[in-house]
């Protein structure tokens, strides 16, 4: 069907009901023609992201999920715990779109936008698990002509902020950095971005055999936290590497507080004289992940110069403001095939994401694992 004639097309949506129930759908929402300065894009591909899971699953128990509708048309339930409807009250009965990045084909533009039909470009704008995406040209990043739209569809989010991380440490006076659920595929790349920045890393993961895959990558810092030499570990790489600043993607549990500790450890190993306050090295971890669910647990064992937060991406960029984001957004496209290359498990089809098995795969957020949406696969 030529553009001309598709006035519909499929996008996947999110609800939650006020009787406490999750439903995931496919819907026909109406294509929207762009306007001066727009242009449509023909979504080809989408990644799951961490992010995207919070918004499309919520906080319902994914583990009692059932599946009806047909093969074309899906549709998955599933009970939310009253304990958590509270917290999500807002969205209560509100069919959400979901998807934050991807990459496509200009199929139309409005004034001033002409020039785009045709082109590969890649946007950061909500909405993307659906085949048309209608936005401001100034707000799509155009993608180098041997770039495919699977290739720049994860150009956003891991990118910027493996960018964002690295930038926030030179703003913020650190040298080096540490960074946890290191074997993901945001973590490679942050990797793969130091080494060829020349920033020391650390990276800590949760087995032997995502060390061992870092190492291969020629990673020089990899520590398993599973280890029970941990701790003696993390410290002589604290003090060879001089790291300072901490970004956790786990949140609950002693991590952090495990991090900070090493830090002054280190710190201390430098000190000339006793201080009961702890030494006066500023540590810093962020937090701007959740895969561990529970508290996060401080031991205070690391002084007093030290400071706990959260890190979110879009915050960053517009602390930064428009030039600076810009000038990281351009990286990414002149990388994408090297630094910024991302790797996905299995690209799917809209109805595919709502198989039970899939659904269940995916949101399973193991590391280096990581799917792609194609909204237009089989179309």
């Amino acid at each position: 069907m030529s553009f001309d004639m598709q006035t519909t097309g499929l996008q996947l949506r999110s609800l939650v009901k006020a009787s406490g129930e999750l439903e995931l759908s496919l819907a026909w929402v109406p294509v929207q023609p762009p306007g001066p300065g727009e242009i449509l894009v023909r979504v080809e591909g989408s990644p799951i992201n961490p992010s995207d899971l919070g918004l499309l699953v919520s906080a319902a128990d994914m583990s009692q999920a059932k599946a009806r509708g047909t093969a074309d048309s899906p549709v998955i339930t599933a009970p939310i715990p009253p304990a958590y409807m509270k917290a999500i009250a807002a969205r209560v009965d509100d069919s959400m779109p979901v998807g934050n990045e991807g990459a496509g084909v200009v199929v139309a533009a409005g004034e001033g936008a002409e020039g785009l039909v045709g082109k590969t470009v890649a946007i950061l704008g909500g909405a993307m698990y659906a085949q048309y995406r209608t936005v401001r040209a100034a707000d799509a990043l155009l993608l180098p002509d041997d770039v495919t739209p699977a290739e720049g569809a994860s150009c956003f989010v891991n990118p910027l902020t493996a960018l964002g991380m690295v930038e926030t440490m030179r703003r913020e006076g650190h040298t080096a950095l540490v960074h946890t659920a290191a074997a993901s595929n945001l973590g490679q790349m942050l990797n793969r971005l130091c080494l060829k920045d020349g920033v020391a890393l650390v990276n800590i993961v949760r087995s032997a055999e995502q060390a061992a895959l870092l190492k291969g990558q020629g990673a020089v810092h990899v520590l398993d936290s599973t280890s029970p030499n941990f701790t003696e570990e993390l410290t002589e790489a604290l003090v060879t590497t001089g790291a300072t600043l901490a970004f956790d993607a786990i949140g609950g549990g002693r991590l952090v507080g495990q991090i900070l500790t090493a830090m002054e450890v280190a710190a201390n190993r430098k000190a000339t004289e006793y201080s009961r306050y702890g030494s006066t090295t500023y540590k810093q971890a962020y937090i701007y992940g959740g895969l561990d669910t529970r508290p996060t647990e401080l031991n205070r064992g690391f002084g007093m110069s030290w400071g706990v937060g959260g890190w979110l991406l879009t915050p960053f960029l517009m602390k930064i403001g428009a030039d600076a984001a810009q000038a990281l957004r351009q990286r990414v496209a002149s990388e994408l095939k090297t630094t910024f290359a991302s790797h996905y498990t299995a690209e799917i089809s809209l109805a595919e994401a709502l198989q039970p098995d899939i659904l269940a795969a995916y949101n399973r957020r193991a590391t280096g694992e990581k799917y792609l949406i194609n909204p237009n696969k089989g179309v």
